[in-house]
């Protein structure tokens, strides 16, 4: 099981606080492997310029490429759903992961 990491996060006005966490990201990872299609394949996409992706990372994390709503949703987030200074809430075509699920392991 992980331990507990410090990492420094600052806030939209640029504001840092050292913070606890179970998990950080690690941006030493490379990506290894696309999860499921592309979004061309999936006729998300007109172009390979602007796709929503998911890939896995080096070390076994995963990488989301979607658009980033994070200001359109954060007045509006269930009570159990937080984001933190430095997260962004970003949105995929449902059937992108649906076809990532075959490529994802069970727990």
């Amino acid at each position: 099981m992980p331990g507990i990491v410090e990492a420094t996060v600052s806030d939209a006005v640029g504001l840092e606080a050292v913070v606890a966490r179970a998990w950080e990201a690690d941006p030493s990872a490379l990506f290894v492997k696309r999860l499921g299609k592309s979004a061309a394949e999936l006729g998300n996409s007109k172009d390979d310029d602007e796709c929503p992706d998911i890939w896995q990372l080096s070390n076994g994390d995963v990488a989301v490429i979607g658009r980033d709503l994070t200001a359109h949703y954060r007045s509006c987030l269930p009570a159990e759903v937080n984001l933190g200074p430095d997260e962004r809430l970003v949105v995929i075509p449902g059937n992108m992961l649906s076809a990532a699920k075959a490529d994802i392991p069970d727990a």
